[in-house]
């Protein structure tokens, strides 16, 4: 059984205590599987939900391990990026054309738990959604999985340059966005 922050990939706990084998850590298999705290975390940024962000992450690792062969052996790490970037804007198309669900259809939704911090938790993702998706991603790759700027160039296929201007927008925006939705004014001592 897979526990909430795993999603529905089993964790290796789990997958040794069912006699599941687990890939070499030099093994295709096994650098992809070293790779998923980071793509989950991608992926959520990206999807701006859980539930959406653990499709897009299922997804990806499937669409990586069925083109294996494409993998010319370079660059693991932003080949399966290109590929989960891709597959979010592809998605992102598909859902413009499908028809929206009536509210009242959606009642049985479960609400997923509170944060530690409702208020604080709620202004960050207020600031990071005002972010557009191009911003969002450069600033999530490069601040939280701690991606070179030229890996996030190669892995979105935009220039360097773009890669530096919108990571510097996006740190601004939130800068700004956090600033504006402060209870307490703050101010610099006299």
């Amino acid at each position: 059984m897979a526990s909430a922050a795993t999603g529905n990939l089993p964790s290796l706990d789990h997958q040794k205590a069912a006699g599941v084998k687990t890939p070499a850590p030099e093994s295709f298999e096994g650098q992809v599987l070293a790779l998923l705290p980071s793509l989950r975390r991608y992926s959520r940024s990206l999807a701006r939900s859980d539930a959406d962000g653990e499709d897009l992450l299922q997804d990806c690792v499937e669409k990586v391990l069925a083109r294996r062969g494409q993998w010319r052996g370079l660059n693991l790490r932003g080949w399966v990026l290109t590929i989960m970037t891709n597959l979010y804007r592809n998605g992102r198309r598909g859902r413009a054309r499908d028809a929206l669900v009536e509210l009242d259809a959606a009642g049985d939704i479960a609400a997923p738990e509170p944060p530690a911090d409702p208020l604080e938790r709620a202004r960050l993702d207020n600031a990071l959604n005002s972010l557009s998706e191009e911003h969002r991603a450069v600033l999530m790759l490069v601040v939280i999985e701690g991606y070179t700027y030229s890996e996030v160039a190669a892995s979105l296929d935009i220039p360097i340059g773009t890669v530096m201007s919108r990571l510097s927008r996006a740190r601004q925006r939130v800068a700004e966005r956090l600033k504006a939705d402060n209870v307490i004014t703050l101010r610099r001592p006299k």
